[in-house]
């Protein structure tokens, strides 16, 4: 037992995996940048508010006699220190670098040398081991424009951080009844949109055993539509097939039935009472002759049904045409010698470049041997006036057709019956040959298995007789093997 083998793969489990798996994993994603965003909207209007103490605070910075003095007022220095969350650190250098007021151990802003002047700036550092928001300006002094003095106002993020967190739980506590929520319309949308699936499920479980009708392409979703173009193409060959069986079973039973009775009614004569010895040759050699019939119609009718059933299945290869034909020729040369028949081949000889065909070699000779029996069932021959018949295959190389032909001088087909004889079972009238009506249909099946066309037309025309010529001629594309 393989441990390793999956079991039956749902597609409503696989879609529902796929749309709830990156909704999950966004989630979080959303978490941290929904994090990332408060903390930037948060720190905006505290930083306006140090932009503004740094502003207010250089105005209070003062020159008398060459000299820079700064003097906080106490409500302002009260104002400062209210905070009960964060707390706010300030400091004023004068240009000089001596130290005016505020707290000592507050960090220089960097690039020293680099100074923009008027201009509060925002930067991020640490006092006291907190991290803390800074804004500083390089101010001007009046009659001291060369050497700017310092101001800086620090303080501590814990109001930002808790601004921050409010934004957070504002935005995604409703994210927790959103989600489960989500997750259910998309399970119920899904249920709703896989409901075609189920009435398409029942309709063809509701089908009777016989009904092989196509199923309605139009009322199922555009996504399903190949699969049921593609099982409507499978129900339409079946019936195609159980068609060929229930022809096949009813021509069978249709060719049977005659020879079945004749052997029947032979060996009833046999029992007579007294029947003498040459009235039972005489039953015996017609059972002879009906057993040869019915075996005669039971291999056409099994060659037309291998005909039919063979399509695109069968077994192909490259055929030479001419050796075939030469094959069959000789096979039946014992049978045309006995009805006085001159049979014989003419035309392409086998090895020749152009004379190959792509395609089941037993089909093939049993296409020829059927034109060739055909031709010697329909001419009459007399020892002093012998029928002539005669098979060959031509090539042209410039329209790159093969041709064969089995010609006889014969009574020919009249015009009104040529599309007819063709026909399973259709026998020309006004003769008298033995046969089941089934050689040219089984020509006519195989070479259309073949991409080969059937025609027929006369020997000698305006002629008495006229005789007949049975073409078959195969294009360009049945020479050459299939891609598939």
């Amino acid at each position: 037992m393989n441990i390793f083998q999956r079991e039956q793969r749902s597609l409503f489990g696989e879609i529902l995996d796929w749309m709830l798996t990156p909704l999950l994993l966004l989630w979080p994603i959303s978490l941290v940048l929904t994090w990332l965003v408060a903390q930037s909207i948060a720190g905006k209007p505290f930083d306006r508010a140090l932009e503004y103490n740094v502003r207010a605070m250089a105005q209070l910075i003062t020159v008398r006699h060459s000299k820079a003095h700064f003097v906080l007022p106490r409500p302002a220095r009260e104002l400062l220190r209210a905070d009960d969350s964060d707390t706010v650190y300030y400091q004023v250098i004068g240009p000089g670098g001596e130290f005016l007021s505020g707290e000592r151990e507050l960090p220089p802003p960097p690039n020293i040398n680099r100074v923009t002047l008027d201009e509060v700036q925002i930067r991020d550092d640490v006092v006291k081991g907190y991290d803390v928001k800074v804004a500083y300006a390089w101010v001007r002094l009046p009659g001291m424009e060369a050497q700017p003095a310092l101001v800086q106002v620090a303080e501590t993020l814990e109001k930002r951080s808790v601004l921050a967190t409010e934004i957070v739980k504002g935005v995604m506590l409703p994210q927790f009844v959103i989600l489960p929520l989500a997750v259910l319309l998309v399970w119920l949308a899904l249920v709703q949109a896989i409901k075609p699936l189920h009435q398409l499920e029942d309709r063809i479980r509701a089908r009777k055993p016989d009904d092989l009708s196509p199923i309605d392409a139009e009322s199922v979703p555009l996504e399903v539509s190949p699969l049921v173009d593609s099982v409507n193409d499978l129900l339409l060959r079946l019936t195609e097939s159980i068609a060929t069986q229930k022809r096949f079973l009813a021509d069978a039973a249709h060719q049977l039935k005659t020879p079945l009775a004749g052997l029947r009614m032979q060996a009833d004569l046999a029992q007579l009472e007294g029947a003498s010895a040459e009235d039972l040759k005489q039953s015996l050699r017609q059972i002879g002759r009906a057993s040869v019939r019915a075996t005669h119609s039971v291999n056409q009718l099994l060659a037309l049904a291998r005909a039919e059933s063979s399509g695109s299945a069968m077994q192909r290869s490259v055929c030479d045409l001419a050796e075939l034909c030469m094959s069959v020729v000789r096979d039946c040369v014992p049978r045309a010698l006995d009805k006085h028949i001159d049979l014989g081949y003419e035309g392409t000889q086998p090895d020749t470049p152009g004379c190959t065909v792509w395609g089941n070699a037993t089909l093939l000779k049993e296409m020829v041997r059927n034109l060739v029996d055909n031709a010697i069932n329909y001419t009459p021959s007399f020892e002093e006036r012998p029928g002539i018949i005669t098979a060959r295959v031509l090539t042209d190389p410039f329209g790159r057709t093969l041709v064969l032909q089995v010609e006889d001088n014969g009574p020919g087909v009249s015009q009104t019956e040529r599309e007819l004889i063709f026909q399973p079972f259709y026998r020309a009238l006004g003769t008298e040959a033995d046969g089941s009506g089934l050689g040219l249909p089984i020509v006519l099946e195989i070479a259309q298995q073949h991409g080969a066309s059937v025609s027929m037309e006369d020997t000698r025309p305006g002629q008495n007789p006229p005789g007949a010529r049975f073409v078959v001629r195969f294009t360009a594309t049945a020479q050459e093997p299939s891609d598939t």
